[in-house]
């Protein structure tokens, strides 16, 4: 049975918040369920999320939920075990919608990078309601 694999010792960072206003767009609220709040980035080529967890995890299904207008025509998906370099696990191509997308896959990571290219803002922001990754973790 797969659930939400990040917990509060899942180490998270971003790679900008606008502003820097961390308060109102920042990266807590990648998790937060909550459909007011939103990481927004700041202006960019590319943006991206990285997400170190606690032990292995076996990732089965990323599921985002843009804000149209600000999203990716194209994401990458890397991960790694231990002191490992991240590579490449799959590409995806998201649509510039409100809808929750969803992409499955299936790989052991203990650190994971979603990295959103090809924006579909002329400045290069993202904004992301919901970010949720879920799999089964190692027993």
């Amino acid at each position: 049975m797969t659930h939400s694999l990040v917990c509060p010792a899942t180490v998270s960072r971003v790679s900008s918040v606008l502003n820097r206003n961390t308060r109102q767009f920042g990266k807590k609220h990648l998790f937060d369920q909550d459909e007011e709040t939103c990481w927004n980035s700041d202006q960019g080529p590319s943006q991206w999320v990285t997400l170190e967890f606690p032990q292995c995890v076996c990732v089965s299904q990323l599921q985002i939920q843009f804000q149209g207008g600000f999203s990716s025509r194209q994401g990458r998906l890397e991960g790694s075990l231990g002191s490992e370099a991240l590579s490449k696990i799959v590409d995806f191509y998201p649509e510039d919608n409100n809808s929750l997308q969803i992409s499955c896959f299936s790989c052991w990571v203990d650190r994971l990078k979603v990295t959103f290219e090809d924006t579909t803002d002329f400045f290069g922001r993202v904004v992301i309601y919901h970010l949720r990754v879920l799999g089964k973790k190692k027993v």
